[in-house]
């Protein structure tokens, strides 16, 4: 009997793994060049091979003729993942679509909507490319937070970094790098309509602003961005970059009386997500992760799992935001990183820079100096195949403003060599020399200090304090990162006297700027 039972059991087993392997839904579709570009597979439209396709957990490459099967459940999002040479349809508003989204019972009910349900899964579900010209060397715009509060911040916006890129020649495509919107969910199609004014594919990372708040779980709280955006983590290619966008925010829930919380972190399905997309990529391509969260803050066993994943590629760079400071990190062997020179991370400055905070300028928008003195604005990414270059850009000045000298206008001639110079370079590293002299003499390395604010915001906070200034009151004050401190040269002569500072950052490009003093 127990022979019996246990070969009944077993049977029994066997059985229901057939019937969840029945129950497994899987879509099939087929990746095609579209071209009459109206979206649709059309008689004579072939089939694209060799392009990934995933539903954010398995990745799969299209057979000869453009076929691929992924599984889906009630709640997947399917995307293709960009190709080089190729491009996806873009909305009016340059937003790409590239993905579709499954949800046959629609979202869950949350207050800026989500998906209306989509219904049963269609027999074929394409997704349409163009052919086009994409080189290996291109250039493309990474924009911090963007973060507006209402429609009069969209138009800052709009007045204060887009109108200068409308129509740019020089990038190919950009990326905001979450925090999109200040909470206002609605404001998803303005923002997106003012920052596609540019002329450029715009992709999209999700911030911890850009989440369904009332939402009881994670899962759940990217309903709206789902139904604006698609996939809340996904990769594209271009040229011979392979972009993996992150979803780095883990909401806890709501609880009662009280605005839920998030923490930084992946989870296993996306770290998974990362594992199989990783096995389809040459060693020799580069790598560039983007999030919202910088990397430092996420759990250190996850960062350490993405480090082993990345192991095997020598040419990687991330990007992140959310700070509102502007900074270089570079991890090492202590930090899990295992290849033979640190990996690159970039916490970028932000659009918004404080938030829309400070008193306005003369044409209204707020000066919203980030807390590290660092004005708002953006990155240019310059990449040639595995190599790059980042250039730091402050909004409305000239691509040379890069940095803020302090020092006194005037200096007691006996006391020169007790006076400082500081030297506020925004886009400064330790990887950066910053050198200082006076009129034509001789060249003084300054020392890096990363204990002190910068004087010019610290002098803003004074000044909030009091006077009564218009406009949002600035965030409190942080050390700045990158400073460089040197003293004046003992016994100057009285007079005027020129301040020169040089700075070499650690792509090669060179800086200098000057400021007068006179020593009486």
């Amino acid at each position: 009997m127990r022979i019996r039972f246990w070969r009944f059991g077993f049977i029994g087993l066997l059985l229901s793994f057939a019937l969840s392997a029945l129950a497994q839904q899987f879509a099939t579709g087929i990746v095609f060049h579209d071209r009459n570009r109206n979206g649709i597979r059309d008689a004579g439209e072939p089939g694209v091979p060799n392009v990934l396709v995933s539903n954010q957990r398995e990745v799969v490459k299209t057979d000869a003729q453009g076929r691929y099967r992924l599984p889906v459940d009630d709640d997947t999002i399917l995307f293709v993942v960009k190709p080089r040479g190729w491009m996806t349809p873009v909305s009016e508003s340059n937003v790409p679509r590239f993905y579709y989204v499954h949800k046959p019972n629609g979202s869950i009910p949350v207050r800026y909507g989500g998906v209306r349900p989509t219904g049963p899964l269609p027999a074929s579900v394409d997704f349409p490319l163009y052919p086009q010209r994409e080189s290996d060397r291109y250039t493309a715009l990474m924009f911090g937070d963007t973060q507006p509060r209402d429609l009069t911040e969209v138009f800052y916006i709009g007045r204060d970094v887009v109108r200068e890129l409308i129509g740019t020649k020089e990038a190919a495509f950009g990326v905001v790098l979450g925090d999109v919107l200040f909470d206002d969910l609605s404001l998803f199609p303005a923002l997106t309509q003012m920052m596609g004014q540019i002329g450029v594919p715009i992709y999209y990372v999700l911030g911890n602003h850009d989440i369904n708040f009332d939402s009881p779980d994670d899962q759940h709280s990217d309903e709206t961005w789902h139904r604006y955006f698609g996939p809340n983590y996904y990769a594209f290619q271009w040229g011979r970059t392979h972009y993996l966008v992150l979803d780095d925010v883990v909401w806890q829930g709501a609880r009662e009386g009280q605005r839920g919380r998030y923490v930084a972190g992946l989870g296993e399905r996306q770290i998974e997500f990362i594992r199989n997309y990783l096995r389809h990529v040459n060693r020799n391509d580069f790598i560039v992760l983007l999030m919202h969260i910088p990397m430092w803050e996420w759990p250190d066993a996850e960062r350490r799992q993405v480090f082993e994943l990345l192991a095997p590629f020598p040419n990687t760079l991330s990007f992140s935001a959310h700070t509102h400071v502007q900074q270089h990190r570079f991890f090492g062997a202590d930090a899990g990183w295992k290849g033979r020179a640190p990996h690159h991370h970039i916490n970028a400055v932000t659009v918004c820079g404080s938030w829309w905070t400070g008193a306005p300028d003369p044409i209204g928008i707020p000066h919203t100096t980030m807390r590290d003195g660092t004005p708002n604005g953006y990155l240019w990414l310059d990449v040639n195949r595995n190599r790059y270059r980042v250039r730091y850009q402050a909004a409305r000045r000239p691509p040379d403003y890069q940095m803020h000298i302090y020092t006194p206008d005037e200096v007691d001639h006996a006391k020169t060599s007790e006076t400082p110079v500081l030297v506020n370079y925004f886009f400064g590293s330790e990887r950066c020399t910053v050198e200082m002299r006076i009129g034509d003499g001789q060249w003084v390395r300054m020392q890096q200090i990363t204990d002190t604010p910068d004087p010019a915001y610290a002098a803003l906070k004074q000044q909030e304090q009091e006077f009564k200034l218009p406009g949002r009151p600035l965030p409190g004050i942080n050390p700045a990162v990158h400073l460089w401190r040197a003293n004046l040269p003992p016994n100057l002569p009285r007079g005027f006297h020129i301040v020169e500072v040089r700075v070499r950052n650690l792509f090669g490009d060179e800086f200098m700027d000057r400021r007068v003093i006179r020593v009486r």
